[in-house]
Formats: structure tokens, sequence, C-alpha cells
């Protein structure tokens, strides 16, 4: 990765995963001066395989962001491994300066920073995550089809997740974790033939680093060999708060808001990828910032001609 060079860019993109490569790629091809600072924590970097991303399925996270750092800078994309420390507004746009010092101009800002998964406090679930624990069963579900599936239950979603599941294997179990179940869904659960295991969820079982099962407060141990959680999907958000930008209270977590093409309510300020939208996988990740980044440049360039067409009528020139 690079150095910062240039004092100015076009837009200084935060966040380096799907979707803020993928609006450095297009903008970069549209000659803009871009730069992505990445501070290398993706959300998926638990994960082996990236799955469900047509033409790529299987490519490991690490290898697909390898992959899209060398085209966006290949355009002359700009990437520093960098963590943003602090954000402000000037009137030339904004600054932006990273936790090791370095400072940073641009007209336009594009957050592309993602989530962080929340899970229970459960003892082992976070050192499974992404491996035998997981949540998505179109990112994942492929992989663990016809296994025993255990749904923890952590909200009014985990019933939806425990019918997703069902889809892929026969013996699927609802983990109530003490949580109330309403009636209309215990009979969701009983017409599918999966099992509600009463009390709290104390723990995993792990033998020899393989999912063995499940602890119960009582000490009972229920036998899975996976663990599908709904996280609760927090947009990474702190550090723009100095310029007016939070994040968004949503049922599964929180984002920030936008309209339909990345644009927030904060004036030069856009979001693409899992901070804006908590569901995209990574296909639809990329997708978000190459439409945030197209109506971006469309906004510079609307900026641009206003300003040309200015100096022409300063210059006298038009009659």
């Amino acid at each position: 990765m690079a150095e910062p060079k240039e004092n100015v860019r076009d837009v200084v993109v935060v966040g380096g995963g799907a979707a803020g490569l993928s609006a450095a790629l297009v903008l970069a091809r549209s000659r803009r001066r871009v730069t992505v600072l990445d501070a290398g924590t993706p959300r998926n970097a638990p994960a082996q395989a990236v799955h469900g991303l047509l033409a790529l399925d299987g490519l490991s996270p690490r290898e697909l962001l390898r992959r899209g750092r060398d085209e966006a800078t290949r355009y002359g994309a700009e990437i520093v491994a960098a963590e943003v420390g602090d954000v402000a507004r000037t009137p030339r746009g904004f600054t932006v300066r990273t936790r090791d010092g370095a400072v940073l101009h641009g007209r336009r800002l594009l957050i592309a920073t993602g989530l962080v998964d929340e899970l229970p406090q459960i003892p082992g679930l976070r050192q499974r995550w992404g491996r035998d624990v997981l949540h998505c069963p179109y990112c994942h579900g492929w992989e663990v089809r016809d296994r025993a599936i255990g749904v923890l239950a952590t909200g009014p979603m985990s019933v939806h997740q425990a019918l997703l599941f069902r889809q892929l294997s026969e013996d699927v179990r609802f983990f109530g974790n003490d949580q109330q179940i309403d009636e209309r869904d215990r009979m969701k659960l009983d017409a599918l033939g999966i099992p509600v295991v009463t009390g709290r969820v104390a723990g995993l079982e792990v033998v020899e680093d393989r999912l063995t099962g499940v602890r119960l407060d009582d000490d009972r141990i229920v036998p899975v060999e996976t663990v599908a959680v709904a996280s609760r999907m927090v947009a990474r958000a702190g550090v723009f708060a100095g310029i007016g930008v939070t994040a968004t209270p949503h049922p599964a977590g929180s984002c920030i808001a936008a309209d339909e093409t990345g644009r927030t309510p904060v004036p030069g300020v856009w979001v693409a990828g899992n901070a804006r939208d908590l569901s995209a996988q990574v296909g639809a990740a990329a997708a978000d910032g190459a439409r945030a980044a197209a109506h971006l440049n469309a906004d510079l360039v609307a900026e641009d001609t206003d300003r040309a067409v200015a100096r022409l009528l300063d210059a006298g020139a038009v009659r």
C-alpha cells in the first residue's frame, strides 16, 4: 500500500472492503483523484471463503481484496493502510486525519467502513465465529448442509433464521435461550419438525478444535455441529459524528441513513456497503459502492461545470 501523496483529493474513501474498493475503481476510471483509507479490519476476515459471488464463488476474502486493490490502483487510485482518527469539514470539503498523524483533504467523502457483528456474551461464540458459528444461510449454508444445526435465539428474527437453515438440513434445533416464542412462530417450528430446546445457553462444547455441542446452564449438552446466531449489526460510524454523520437505529442494529444512491443528509458525504445496508453480501456491497461512485462523480461534474460557467461569466466571455 502507498503513502499519501497529493494534498487534495476529489474523494477520500474511508474503508477498503468490497464497497470502498469498488467505488475507488469506478472513480479512478473516471479520472478522479481518489484515496482509500483501509484500517485492515474487514467484517468477513474470519471466513475461509466468499460464497454466492458470481464467477468468484469460493475465493478467499483476502484474495478478493488483493485483486480489488490491484484493479483500483491500476487506474491510479491510492490505497493507504491507515485508521481514521478524526474528520472535519473545511471550506474546500473535508479534512481526514489518520491515527498515525497523516492529513488528507477531500472535496467529497465516501464512507465504506462496514459494520461490526455484536454477538451474545456466550463463552466460545466469538472464537468460533465465521467457522462453525454462522449467521447467513446464503453465505455459508451450503457448506453446513445436512449437518446438525443449532439456531440460537437472539431476537424476533431468529425463528425466520431457523426456517431458512431448515431448507439446508433436516436436523435443525432451536435453542430458545429463555426467550418467549409466540404461538404462531412455535407453530411454524413444529410444522417443519424443528424441536425447541428449553433452558439458557451457557457455552459451546469444542473437541479438538471442532464444535460438538451446545451446553445449557443445567449442564445438559445438546449435540450440534454448527450454530447459527443472528448478530447485532452495528455500523462503524463513530468517527464521523463531528461532521454530523451518526448511526440510525435499525431493528437489526444500526446503519448510516442515505438515499438509494448513497447520498447522506450531510452535504458532500456518501455511504456505501454494509454501513448503509446491513444485509448486503459482498456482491451487493460492491454494487452499492459502484452506484454511489457514479452518482458522486456526477455530483462533482456538476460542481466543476458550475465553476467553469462562473469563470466564463466573470471573464465577460458570454454575451
